[in-house]
């Protein structure tokens, strides 16, 4: 099972991957990978062993099930190599959520914290370990074979693409923040002012056509996922601020004509609750058949078997951690998320999310400055160029408000900027799906 479900993912990260070359030791393969799990997936623990590091390609990478650290990672014979570390059962390990699936600790959104994620004990959560294992078998492959294995291009040509995606769960709130503070401080005046400019003018956060715009300066398009749901969750947290109605259904619309792409942004409790996740995405009529879930929520035990039972997407991109850009499943590649109560993968993609706006500056994250942004997410995007992976950035319409200077207009345009010089492919989510 475990064999099955990484090799088609590495056969996924590759071009032209010759078949029935790797097995266990003893399965007679050209290539032969030391079974070491032992018996850890017969068990519920969610942590496996301290890692073994070791020096590969230029980094320093944990290895997990590697009990034989005196051994060489790789022992080259004449059209035969044997891998030393179970690189299997790691890279099962992590692509799976084993992690999230069998830890019991929740944030107060039900989320799996990064808090208590085995990326942030060792201290790799911007490298993506899993792609590194891939190497390992890459170069394995490439001495039996004697021919090289390139990565995956996109587009035909490009050596990595960018997902960009919009999170659209405000349209009419940006008069809130400054109105409650006039009134807070007394300033009845200049309350006043933010009320009738709320009642007469359009919001600022009311911009998706800017942010549209702003894309398409880079000659790019993007997703859009919009939030069918006006009240409240049932732990209250809010959902949209908007109605979808006729105007703006009529504006989605005509992003649409513009190569825009509108996917469901699953209100509060749809990540457990499939007659209602069926019903938003009625209710919506996106033209495509993306999804992301509002606040990040992603039940392990019942999310990916709720969206694989609906038939009713094609991908998924709520998989990265708020708390922190970088790798949740240690991957920088979609990959098909792993159904435990089937013991095989999900018919859906799974288009992880590397960086969020909030992540960057929020009080309870990172709270990065500025100037500080673009040194920090560079290497986790030179990670993602080396390996021909995606760069799914998150940057909601309400930063896009001009008023916002740290994590706004300014600092989405360095990031465009910078995936744009390095030859990004950007593509939206349907595409990703039409091109694996």
């Amino acid at each position: 099972m475990r064999l099955a479900y990484v090799l088609r993912h590495f056969q996924l990260a590759y071009v032209d991957v010759p078949s029935e070359l790797i097995g266990y030791v003893g399965s007679q393969r050209p290539i032969e990978v030391a079974d070491l799990a032992d018996d850890f997936f017969q068990g519920q623990s969610p942590y496996p062993a301290a890692p073994n590091y070791r020096e590969w390609s230029g980094q320093r990478v944990p290895f997990f099930f590697d009990s034989r650290p005196e051994s060489p990672l790789l022992d080259r014979y004449p059209g035969r190599v044997v891998i030393n570390a179970d690189v299997i059962s790691a890279a099962f390990y992590l692509l799976s959520g084993w992690q999230e699936y069998f830890a019991d600790m929740r944030d107060r959104h039900g989320r799996f914290p990064y808090a208590a994620s085995i990326q942030k004990s060792y201290d790799f959560v911007a490298l993506p370990v899993v792609n590194y294992y891939f190497d390992v078998l890459k170069t394995a492959m490439e001495h039996v074979t004697g021919q090289p294995l390139q990565p995956r291009r996109w587009d035909c040509t490009a050596p990595f693409a960018a997902f960009i995606t919009h999170d659209i769960d405000n349209l009419r709130s940006a008069w809130k923040a400054p109105a409650k503070a006039a009134l807070k401080q007394g300033r009845l005046w200049h309350f006043g002012q933010q009320l009738w400019q709320h009642l007469t003018r359009p919001d600022a956060w009311d911009n998706l056509e800017t942010v549209a715009d702003t894309v398409a300066e880079y000659g790019a398009a993007s997703t859009f996922f919009m939030l069918p749901e006006l009240r409240k969750g049932a732990n209250g947290t809010p959902n949209a601020d908007y109605a979808l109605n006729t105007a703006l259904r009529q504006r989605l619309h005509q992003l649409q004509q513009q190569g825009f792409e509108i996917g469901l942004h699953g209100s509060i409790g749809t990540a457990k609750e499939a007659v209602r996740l069926n019903q938003e995405k009625a209710t919506l009529k996106p033209d495509g058949d993306g999804l992301r879930f509002h606040y990040l929520c992603w039940e392990p035990r019942t999310t990916p078997a709720l969206v694989e039972a609906s038939g009713s997407f094609a991908y998924d991109s709520t998989l990265g951690f708020a708390e922190h850009f970088g790798f949740r499943n240690s991957y920088c590649l979609p990959f098909f998320p792993f159904n435990f109560s089937t013991g095989t993968a999900c018919s859906f993609l799974e288009i992880p999310l590397n960086v969020m706006d909030a992540t960057l500056h929020h009080p309870n994250y990172l709270q990065l400055q500025p100037e500080e942004i673009m040194p920090a997410l560079r290497p986790m995007f030179e990670e993602i160029e080396r390996f021909g992976g995606v760069a799914t950035v998150l940057w909601h319409n309400d930063h896009f408000d001009p008023a916002n200077r740290v994590t706004g207009p300014r600092q989405f345009a360095e990031i465009m900027g910078y995936l744009q010089q390095r030859g990004a492919a950007f593509l939206t989510g349907s595409r990703i799906v039409a091109e694996l």
